[in-house]
């Protein structure tokens, strides 16, 4: 009976256990239609997993019931997971579908062509980067992350109220176009703190150009362009928020949600940063981050009509108000002359837009974006009031001639309109007179398959100024792919750029200087060719990439700010000789079946002006810049760590030897450095902290005649890097999808 008993305890307890973990899966690897031979297929939290066959095929047993997360991964291919209910019968023929990996070689691009194509055949070499990478270290907005892109660097113009710009391949910011889904959304006066006004909430992707695009672009694009591609709202999670905080006391805030509303797919994102500790560490009475009270709001609708035309709008709305200066300021001392401050209200509004015209077998789009920006700012006892409104129109035709040749028409008018309570807004009897500049255009390209290894892109653009006449830009590219692992590109161009002063160089507001336009400032011109290689490679355990870059630019008529001359004044004039922007830059992308991936960059350049026979090197220019990011993830915990940083080499600073400035004139070598872990619970949910600059690196002096902030002497500029030191953050992202 005994015996009997235990029998029988022992056979409700295997059935138990086998129901349990009775659970079986049987299915297939594939991408695009083939089989994925040996990919590692593992039940998440479990010890649970298997290997798929050379054609595919798997099968895992004794797999616990209910929902399951499965991983899928396999060398070259981006891992995958899903999430399935696990039944006491077996589930058959699943089809578990994953993408290739490979330096995405296969995501569409627009800006090199102004048309949709694969980055593997883009005649123009261009960058992707998108959320996911930007999140190995999480920044309040697009101007920050961008340091962890090679050859491109965000640098802060002034120590009180941090304006910034970015330099690509050590060309300083005006000459960086920077737009919102193809249109000129932030250019001259919003270059200077709009930037910062741009939430990652609202962003799909970046895609970075390095080289003059002023043949499809226009003015600005000289150095280079970043395109800011907004979601999706067809596409993007139903829901997703991310808020993070530091020891700084610095809290960001993003959300986005998309719903459906008639025909139209609708996207609601909005952003808010606040920071209003005031902080000095180095104890001179100066704060050493401005303080931000900053709101972005963006919606954006659309619609997929007949014959995949597609119809978009956006509008987008900033408001900012950020402080910098003396630790005892307070608002009743905004434009006084006792206690120094620097204190800006920005208001900013933005539409844009493009429409497929209703055209049968023609492929006519229609393009359109307005922006306004209003500030209100004071520099000490400096007041400064400005408005500009940009309008912009652009049709194009997309006309596929024969098998071998692809072209683009273009049609484009822009319209700027600004105004300030400065001179240069002023007629010679002190009578206002806004700024108004028109800027019709006609460009066309055509891109060439001359054989499955050989591609040319051939463009032309000519634009009217109304204040500096005809401008003509050329362009030639060429991509030559002997076979699937190895591409050249060839890339020669001319580009233009005419000037705007308050985005050339803030510091003719900030501190004492005051500004002198030596002649009537006349357009500049560059003559640019930038040679690309890329090769793709996999070994034993693992694949990787490396991009080689070599870039060449020649200025005429150079506009520069000159501080040597006068230590009370900016003067500006066209350069008499020439400048020279050259390099070399080198990308390298390795991935590990165990987990491990590895992005780092390095460019070496040299970019200076030659005048009467003397070279001098350009103010605030490295002549080296690195930046790594290393990940590794804990499948199985699904915990993550990620390692970033960037390393610079001595730059040219902006010394006051009049007033007995003693600082250095060059920078030393320095690293900023962080880490993070992030960990991911289930139904998308992500927790995430770790430590910013955790080597506590900190530039010495930032400010000369802290002491005499309203004196001639006073002098902000001479900035190489962020005045932070070490903190901590920690944050939460959820998205449902």
């Amino acid at each position: 009976m005994k015996k009997t008993f235990i029998l029988y305890i022992f056979i409700i307890l295997f059935s138990a256990i086998s129901k349990a973990f009775g659970g079986e899966i049987r299915g297939i690897i594939v991408n695009k239609d083939k089989a994925v031979s040996f990919a590692s297929v593992i039940i998440l939290n479990t010890k649970i997993g298997t290997q798929a066959d050379e054609n595919g095929k798997f099968i895992i047993k004794n797999i616990p019931l209910g929902k399951q997360t499965i991983q899928v991964s396999s060398i070259g291919y981006k891992t995958k997971q899903l999430t399935i209910n696990i039944l006491e019968e077996k589930t058959n023929n699943l089809s578990i579908e994953i993408e290739e990996e490979n330096a995405q070689l296969n995501e569409v691009v627009v800006t090199g062509t102004m048309k949709e194509t694969s980055i593997n055949e883009s005649p123009a070499p261009i960058q992707i980067l998108n959320p996911t990478f930007f999140r190995k270290n999480p920044t309040p907005s697009l101007f920050e992350s961008l340091s962890m892109v090679n050859g491109v660097r965000p640098q802060l113009n002034c120590n009180v109220c941090n304006t910034g710009d970015i330099h690509i391949n050590g060309m300083e910011g005006p000459y960086t176009m920077v737009m919102i889904d193809g249109m000129p959304i932030v250019s001259a006066l919003s270059s200077v703190y709009g930037l910062s006004g741009i939430p990652n909430s609202m962003v799909e992707r970046i895609e970075v150009m390095k080289g003059p695009a002023s043949t499809l672009y226009g003015s600005e694009a000289v150095g280079g362009l970043i395109n800011v591609i907004t979601k999706n709202p067809s596409k993007a999670p139903k829901f997703n928020f991310d808020f993070n905080t530091s020891s700084y006391l610095e809290n960001n805030f993003d959300a986005s949600s998309k719903t459906k509303i008639g025909k139209f797919d609708v996207l609601f994102s909005g952003n808010y940063f606040l920071f209003n500790k005031r902080w000095d560490i180095n104890q001179d009475n100066f704060t050493d981050i401005t303080l931000q009270n900053r709101t972005s709001i963006f919606n954006k609708w659309s619609m997929r009509r007949s014959q995949n035309r597609v119809f978009n709008i956006a509008a987008r709305y900033i408001y900012e108000d950020r402080f910098g200066g003396e630790m005892q300021w307070q608002k009743p001392n905004r434009g006084g002359s006792e206690v120094y401050g620097e204190s800006i209200f920005t208001k900013r509004i933005e539409m844009l837009g493009n429409y497929q015209l209703p055209i049968d077998n023609q492929k006519i789009t229609l393009n359109f974006s307005f922006n306004q920006h209003q500030q209100n700012s004071v520099y000490g006892s400096t007041l400064y009031l400005a408005t500009q409104r940009i309008a912009f129109g652009q049709l194009l035709w997309d006309k596929k001639l024969n098998k071998n040749h692809d072209a683009l028409l273009g049609l484009t008018y822009r319209h700027t309109f600004y105004d300030d309570n400065t001179p240069v807004t002023q007629t010679t009897d002190s009578k206002n007179a806004p700024d108004l500049i028109s800027l019709p255009g006609v460009f066309a390209q055509d891109e060439v398959t001359l054989n499955n290894k050989n591609k040319l892109l051939i463009g032309l653009r000519y634009d009217y100024n109304s204040k500096h006449g005809g401008i003509a830009t050329p362009r030639l590219n060429w991509k030559f792919t002997p076979n699937k692992d190895n591409i050249f590109r060839l890339s020669l161009g001319n580009g233009y750029r005419v000037v705007n002063l308050f985005s050339e160089d803030h510091s003719a507001l900030t501190g004492s200087r005051k500004v002198l336009i030596a002649n009537e400032l006349k357009p500049e011109r560059s003559y640019n060719a930038n040679l690309d290689y890329q090769r793709f490679f996999t070994f034993g355990n693992g694949y990787g990439n490396i991009q080689l870059n070599g870039f060449y630019t020649y200025f005429s008529n150079k506009i520069i700010a000159d501080y040597d001359q006068n230590p009370e004044l900016v003067v500006y004039d066209n350069l008499k000789g020439y400048g020279i922007s050259k390099g070399v830059a080198l990308n390298a992308e390795f991935s590990f079946t165990s987990s491990l991936k590895i992005f780092a960059g390095a460019t070496l350049m040299d970019v200076y002006r030659k005048e009467n026979d003397l070279k001098i090197n350009q103010i605030q220019t490295p002549h080296f810049t690195g930046n790594y990011a290393i990940s590794y993830t804990l499948s199985k915990a699904q915990l993550t760590f990620d390692l970033t940083g960037n390393l610079y080499s001595p730059m040219r600073l902006p010394v006051v030897r009049a007033y007995g400035d003693t600082r250095p004139e060059y920078s030393p070598w320095f690293g900023i450095h962080n880490i993070q872990a992030t960990k991911r619970l289930a139904n998308g949910l992500q927790l995430y902290g770790g430590i910013k600059n955790f080597t506590n690196f900190l530039p010495k002096d930032p400010i000369f005649s802290a002491d005499k902030p309203f004196s001639e002497q006073f002098d902000p500029s001479y900035n190489y890097a962020p005045l932070q030191a070490i903190r901590g953050f920690i944050g939460v992202r959820w998205s449902i999808f």
